[in-house]
């Protein structure tokens, strides 16, 4: 008898395959509960976009969610404040692009990711100021490259 109460007769260990046995497990998931192509495609996608050196900015305001509503103005701007250490970055979403400045004031190069074939570069200016004309449809974040540093932002929808 084993520690269960249950025969050890006729359980082998030298004639068990775990390997076979994950492998049935696995088609048997395949079949009943599988993983949808779009959830797949989005986790490769966000494997592709990785930076392994890359510093994550943390979100710290969402007028979304942090500001009172303004009385009259249905349609008011997103505004977003990104943190990393010292660094932060204000933006601002609105239906024409994106706005925003990198403080303290310094050169940078920004991508504004979408997937992974789709980071588009956008121009800072020695101020830290910058502007998109594309506004983000779907899923984003922004990679700043400030001299050997790179942060990259959570990642929000628009």
């Amino acid at each position: 008898m084993d520690g269960n109460g249950l025969p050890d007769e006729g359980f082998d260990e030298g004639g068990f395959d775990g390997d076979l046995l994950e492998e049935d497990l696995r088609q048997a998931a395949e079949v009943l509960d599988p993983v949808p192509t779009e959830l797949r495609q989005l986790a490769l996608e966000a494997y592709a976009l990785h930076d392994l050196d890359a510093r994550i900015a943390e979100l710290t305001f969402d007028s979304l969610v942090d500001a009172l509503p303004v009385r009259g103005v249905p349609d008011a701007p997103r505004m977003l404040t990104f943190r990393a250490g010292e660094l932060s970055v204000d933006v601002e979403v609105t239906e024409e692009g994106l706005i925003g400045q990198v403080l303290p004031p310094q050169s940078a190069r920004i991508e504004v990711l979408g997937g992974p074939q789709t980071a588009r570069p956008v121009a800072v200016d020695t101020l830290g100021r910058f502007t998109s004309d594309q506004p983000p449809t779907g899923p984003f974040a922004l990679r700043l490259r400030t001299g050997g540093e790179v942060v990259v932002t959570e990642w929000l929808r628009a």
